[in-house]
């Protein structure tokens, strides 16, 4: 007896629950043309910033078979990671640091990939069919696949909105060569609501669904690599590692649950972290303290960079201390961040300590930082 599409389906639907999806969805193998153009607008404008990764491989994410030419379907899957507790709330806490929800935890790329090589090899030795796996790092665009398989659809915020889990997803990819019938494609229920764009601190947001990733707090703390540009530095708050205010106001979060994969639980030390604590790493402390953790991705000096902002905003005076501890760091980076958080925190002390480094100093982009605090 043959086995139906619909059969088929209904086995790696099973098969992506037993190995903790909680979303899956069909899709064919190809996005309309109208994406591509989008992508294209997108690095035309310069919106991507940094992220020449973007633009390198345009073309293979335009077109999901450039990727590979046998693929006949993309089965989309999507993993809960809802908080336990409403990320604004950390906002709060000036002397700590606030860190994104999806990185207060493991890399979620190694959790999601491993459950998706799980449920890829059981269809492979199931249908005989190829299979290959996708989470984020390939040029693959998640979002716009993920809301033609049904799952979610894209919000004004450019982030995967689902009636089901809100805007905390995790997404991951299994191209085939299985041709399976595709789902319905989900439609937009974003409506009038404008939360997401009316509570972004840096006006990342030109128009709905459209972002300027080189205003985002997201990408200026984990992509950017130089300085922190002074016209956000105050709106970054403490902010450390990305930012969830559009994501936290989404009102279909309310049906959200907070994640059962114990994978996705906040680490305790990442719930509101000390900026004293995390000024004082050194790279090899970095390197421990976030060891399986996507934040020892950006290296310790943009992270510590991140730290001084905040110890800028927190308008506690006694984190000056660590600011003029950082003054003499190897880093430029961190140097020229600490010349600020000091100003901020204490700029009667500026004026001598201009004084006694300022002549010492070789980079341009600290002595600049010099020369604008007075």
């Amino acid at each position: 007896m043959a086995v139906t599409a619909e059969d088929l389906a209904a086995r790696i639907r099973a098969l992506a629950g037993e190995c903790g999806f909680e979303a899956v969805g069909f899709a064919p193998a190809a996005l309309p043309e109208s994406f591509r153009e989008r992508l294209m607008r997108f690095l035309a404008l310069g919106r991507h910033g940094e992220m020449g990764w973007l633009e390198a491989r345009a073309g293979e994410r335009a077109h999901p078979q450039s990727l590979w030419q046998d693929a006949k379907s993309v089965i989309m899957l999507g993993m809960n990671y809802g908080p336990d507790s409403n990320p604004m709330a950390a906002l709060d806490n000036k002397t700590a640091g606030v860190v994104s929800v999806y990185a207060q935890h493991r890399d979620y790329h190694d959790v999601v990939k491993k459950r998706l090589k799980r449920v890829a090899r059981a269809i492979a030795e199931e249908t005989g069919a190829e299979v290959k796996v996708f989470v984020d790092t390939a040029p693959v665009m998640e979002k716009p696949l993920a809301a033609r398989a049904g799952i979610g659809w894209q919000g004004k915020h450019t982030n995967l909105v689902s009636r089901d889990f809100g805007s905390w997803l995790f997404l991951g990819a299994i191209f085939t060569t299985l041709e399976l019938g595709a789902d319905d494609a989900e439609s937009d229920h974003c409506g009038s609501c404008s939360n997401c764009l009316d509570i972004c601190p840096t006006d990342a947001f030109p128009a709905p669904y459209q972002l300027d990733a080189t205003r985002c707090i997201s990408y200026l703390t984990i992509e950017h690599q130089g300085p922190i540009p002074r016209e956000f530095r105050e709106a970054m708050g403490n902010r450390i590692y990305g930012c969830d205010d559009c994501l936290a106001v989404c009102p279909w979060n309310k049906f959200a649950q907070k994640a059962a994969e114990t994978a996705f639980h906040a680490r305790e030390d990442l719930r509101a972290p000390s900026l004293d604590e995390l000024a004082a790493l050194d790279d090899a402390a970095f390197r421990a303290k976030f060891s399986g953790s996507p934040i020892k991705r950006t290296g310790r000096n943009r992270f510590v960079r991140n730290v001084l902002i905040a110890i800028g905003n927190s308008g506690d005076d006694s984190l000056a201390a660590c600011a003029k501890e950082l003054l003499e760091d190897e880093s430029p980076l961190v140097r020229g961040a600490a010349i600020w958080a000091l100003a901020r925190l204490r700029p009667e002390e500026v004026p001598a300590a201009r004084a006694h480094y300022v002549d010492r100093e070789a980079d341009p982009d600290v002595k600049a930082e010099w020369e604008a605090a007075g």
